[in-house]
């Protein structure tokens, strides 16, 4: 059972520290603290309501109890000294409940110093807490970013993980679907598979196109190279072609004129 008790909470840590964001847990810490301190406020606010309260009942008892000396005076004076006896004994009576509520006013004034110095104590813990919190959050944040980045160049990221999963795969069917037609041209061009268009042309017809198409290149090419290599004595050679056909041109229109003249004739 103890087993089964650590393997279920080292899981269950694992499963928690996945999920937790220490930011979060600064601030929820905060908060607490911030509670806390307005507790402790609220505790001392009570203390100095309390010890309000206890000082303006002291000072009313001893009004009265100055009030029943001034009394047991003018008895005196009118010769009731029963009277007097019994202010001064209700004046007696008061100052002893005036002692009693002096030493609460003590007892609570020295709870509310102490709370104050506490309050104070605890204000200047919660801040120092939130600026290091604050520090901490910064510091892990600018850290997570960084990780990130760093994860996004290096591809182990999840999402850049997906990215370079997808583009593995179009770059598969890709040459996939390359080789498939590729395939198919070679099939088609052998004549084991007929076009459907009968476009298609078979291999003696595309070997003859292909020399014939040959051929006509190299003739194409000779013919530059001689007029390349003739240079100016190929010029001469053509004006002097030129001359010998206009020649000829002149002397057979000559003999057309002559045969029609005697046919006129």
């Amino acid at each position: 059972m103890k087993r089964m008790s650590l393997i279920f909470k080292s899981k269950a840590n694992k499963a928690l520290d996945k999920y937790e964001d220490p930011r979060e847990t600064l601030d929820y810490s905060y908060q607490k603290q911030m509670e806390l301190l307005q507790k402790v406020r609220r505790g001392v606010a009570d203390v100095a309501t309390s010890r309000k309260r206890v000082e303006l009942q002291m000072k009313k008892l001893q009004q009265e109890g100055d009030k029943l000396e001034g009394q047991a005076r003018k008895a005196l004076e009118l010769g009731r000294e029963d009277l007097a006896r019994e202010a001064l004994t209700r004046r007696a009576n008061i100052s002893a409940q005036i002692g009693d509520l002096n030493a609460q006013y003590e007892s609570l004034q020295g709870q509310e110093e102490n709370l104050v110095r506490q309050s104070k104590a605890l204000e200047a813990k919660v801040e120092a807490f939130r600026t290091q919190k604050e520090t901490i959050k910064a510091t892990y944040t600018a850290a997570q970013a960084q990780a990130q980045i760093g994860e996004a160049f290096s591809g182990i990221s999840e999402e850049m993980g997906d990215v370079g999963m997808a583009i593995q795969r179009a770059q598969d069917k890709t040459a996939q679907l390359q080789a498939r037609a590729s395939a198919v041209d070679e099939l088609v061009a052998s004549g084991a598979l007929d076009d459907p268009t009968g476009l298609a042309k078979d291999d003696i017809t595309r070997q003859l196109e292909a020399l014939s198409s040959g051929g006509a290149v190299d003739d194409q090419l000779a013919k530059m190279k001689l007029e390349l290599s003739g240079g100016s004595s190929g010029n001469k050679a053509l004006e002097s072609g030129s001359s010998t056909s206009y020649a000829n041109k002149t002397d057979e229109i000559s003999d057309a004129d002559v045969l029609k003249d005697g046919g006129a004739a």
